[in-house]
């Protein structure tokens, strides 16, 4: 049946629906074949090379074999679960597989492999609702990827006069406008995407702002401290500072490398972009934290582990799968993968074990003493636009402020308050939750 799909799935790749990956052309006779399926495009390369290694050194009887599904993963793991042919290991999955049954917890695995404990530390990063569930740990966190940075022409700040970031958001906006006006419509201040616009500045300026969407202690979402966020990012829209065509993120990067505006927002991802992908060659840019609203930090910046291993329930293979990911979460693996710039440390231990010389302008996106992993909160049932394009809207003058910040309390609030009633969530409720380390609460979930 796995190798019916495997067929399946070439066919697919034909008529280019999913790209598919493998390790290794064939298996070998007399191994247990483990598939192992990822969504991953970007360390591809390295993971190959990875799996090939194992394939040919390892001494367990285990043959990898690995695909890559490039569209509609989740539901290509659902589906074939469904029909009896999941993998035995996934990559980068949602909780709601461990929700449902689909996963094996992990933890008799980890408890029992004490240089896997000391390398990965997966008891301190286990994250409620995100690779958790309880006390069940689903899969183990490789690396992280920093939350949003201001990434700037350092030209094009040198010929208005400035040296350096800001940090209150009135002097960003400021700043962006001089440049602007400087570069009268040969070059502008600053320039948003198409894509998440609001998530990739201003939402990242109200969480080290001490506001967030979702009320913790009291366990329901409130919109309402976004308002003076939005308001100050209106003149950026108001005032004609900001490039005039917000495009599709490739697209603005593009932008930015040919030196069209100053001024852009994202996470470490942007280390490899604007090195080999979208290339900075004509100035040189430099990578800062984004401001607050008043100079301070008073919250964490969300900041996101990514690359972890799940074992699928209905694998005929669980311990030499566990073996599997043994070996890719090893410290001769992670090592590799660290210094390949394929994202940043996420344990004390790791990040002294790699050179991050090697890693290039990763580097200069290293975790800040004030970022942090957010507690997930349940998925519910929400009719309409969600919250960052409705803020986005507002800061383009399409919704009232007000208006876009009580719709979103009313609509979230009444999904939330449905999907409760009907059993299919539960309310997350942290009294002790502390903006500064909003994981380090004890976190209960209510059913009213």
């Amino acid at each position: 049946m796995k190798k019916q799909l495997s067929l399946m799935m070439c066919a697919a790749m034909a008529i280019g629906t999913i790209g598919v990956v493998p390790a290794m052309a064939a298996d070998e006779d007399g191994k247990v074949t483990i598939e192992y399926w990822v969504n991953d495009r970007h360390d591809s390369e390295y993971m190959n090379e990875v799996i090939d290694k194992y394939n040919e050194e390892n001494e367990d009887n285990i043959y990898v074999k690995m695909t890559l599904i490039t569209d509609n993963y989740e539901t290509m793991v659902s589906t074939a679960y469904t029909g009896g042919t999941a993998p035995d290991i996934a990559g980068n999955l949602s909780i709601n597989f461990a929700q449902n049954g689909m996963l094996l917890p992990l933890n008799d695995y980890i408890d029992a492999d004490e240089e896997y404990q000391k390398v990965n530390e997966p008891y301190e990063h286990k994250y409620e609702n995100l690779n958790a569930l309880g006390d069940d740990i689903y899969w183990v966190y490789s690396g992280m990827r920093s939350g949003v940075r201001v990434e700037y022409n350092k030209d094009l700040l040198d010929k208005s006069g400035y040296t350096e970031i800001p940090s209150t958001l009135e002097e960003y906006i400021d700043m962006a406008k001089k440049i602007t006006e400087d570069g009268n419509g040969d070059y502008y201040g600053i320039g948003f995407t198409s894509s998440s616009s609001f998530e990739r500045l201003l939402e990242m300026v109200a969480q080290i702002s001490g506001i967030y969407y979702y009320d913790y202690v009291n366990g329901k979402y409130d919109f309402s401290g976004y308002k003076e966020v939005v308001e100050q990012g209106k003149r950026l829209i108001d005032e004609e500072i900001a490039y005039p065509d917000q495009q599709p993120v490739d697209n603005m990067r593009a932008l930015f490398a040919e030196g069209d505006f100053a001024l852009w927002s994202n996470a470490s991802q942007e280390a490899g972009v604007f090195t080999s992908q979208i290339p900075v060659e004509d100035f040189e840019w430099g990578v800062a934290p984004v401001p607050s609203l008043d100079g301070e930090i008073k919250g964490a910046l969300q900041t996101t582990p990514v690359k972890g291993y799940a074992i699928m329930s209905s694998s005929e293979h669980p311990d030499e799968a566990w073996k599997v990911i043994q070996y890719l979460q090893s410290e001769e693996v992670l090592k590799g993968y660290l210094e390949g710039g394929y994202c940043l440390p996420i344990t004390s231990y790791i990040a002294d074990k790699y050179d991050a010389s090697k890693t290039g302008r990763l580097a200069d996106f290293s975790l800040l003493d004030y970022e942090s992993v957010y507690p997930a909160l349940p998925a519910i049932n929400l009719s309409g636009d969600d919250y960052r394009t409705v803020l986005w809207n507002a800061v383009m003058g399409y919704v009232d402020v007000d208006e876009a910040i009580e719709d979103l309390n009313t609509r979230y609030n009444d999904a939330y308050d449905a999907d409760i009633a009907s059993g299919n969530v539960q309310r997350l409720v942290i009294e002790d939750f502390d903006p500064l380390h909003p994981s380090d609460g004890t976190a209960t979930y209510l059913d009213e």
